[in-house]
């Protein structure tokens, strides 16, 4: 079903699993708004009030928070700027358009919120502190909120990827660790997720056959996390 030119505003399009989803729910006919660097810059504060309030008073369907950054480190050399950039891209900025966007969102009669979690928000391994605690956060996030405003028909649901076939992952997983992910069954479908794959699940969650998922965390990673 078509969504009428619904206004859904998503950050992080440029590419990976942002992009896919912008192309995803653009031939559904939503209305996306995919503000640049320049138009939203998450660790400005000022520059995220600038953009809520740019938007006005017009209804928001969807808000998708895509956008996040993984700096892998050992916890003794973890430095402090990383460390606060990762918890203000990754979650204090989602709460903030969040917090800043819900008299746009109760405009609709059912609107939804979007948060693109991890894996590593419901399991976690070394080296990834900081991000790990972020998507915690937002797996937490997402509950508070789901909670909070279903009476305001708001449903709240975070998309937790597992390994999926972008650019950071590319950065963050050394080819040999690939391998063996595939070698030793870790991932029983054999193979890393394409990012139209985690696309297709957001642009159900935000249709209009979902009427009734809140408050979860939904885990699309190929069985990674069964084995």
């Amino acid at each position: 079903m078509k969504s009428g030119n619904k206004n859904v505003i998503l950050t992080g399009s440029s590419r990976g699993i942002g992009h896919a989803i912008r192309e995803e729910i653009l031939q559904e006919g939503y209305n996306v708004v995919s503000p640049t660097r320049d138009e939203l810059d998450l660790l400005n504060k000022d520059s995220i009030q600038r953009f809520i309030q740019g938007y006005g008073n017009k209804p928001l369907y969807a808000l998708i928070n895509n956008a996040a950054i993984n700096p892998p480190s050992k916890t003794e050399r973890l430095e402090d700027q990383t460390l606060e950039d990762t918890l203000m891209v990754n979650l204090q900025a989602p709460i903030m358009l969040v917090r800043g966007f819900l008299p746009n969102l109760r405009r609709y009669d059912l609107s939804h919120i979007i948060n693109i979690s991890s894996i590593w928000g419901l399991h976690s391994k070394a080296e990834r502190l900081s991000y790990s605690a972020t998507k915690f956060g937002l797996n937490g996030m997402t509950k508070a909120l789901a909670v909070e405003f279903g009476g305001d028909g708001i449903l709240v649901n975070s998309v937790c990827p597992g390994y999926v076939n972008t650019e950071m992952t590319k950065r963050n997983v050394p080819e040999e660790f690939k391998r063996m992910l595939f070698e030793t069954g870790r991932i029983p479908l054999g193979r890393f997720a394409e990012p139209k794959e985690i696309a297709r699940l957001v642009k159900f969650l935000i249709s209009e056959d979902n009427t009734y998922i809140t408050g979860q965390a939904l885990v699309i990673d190929g069985g990674y996390t069964s084995t």
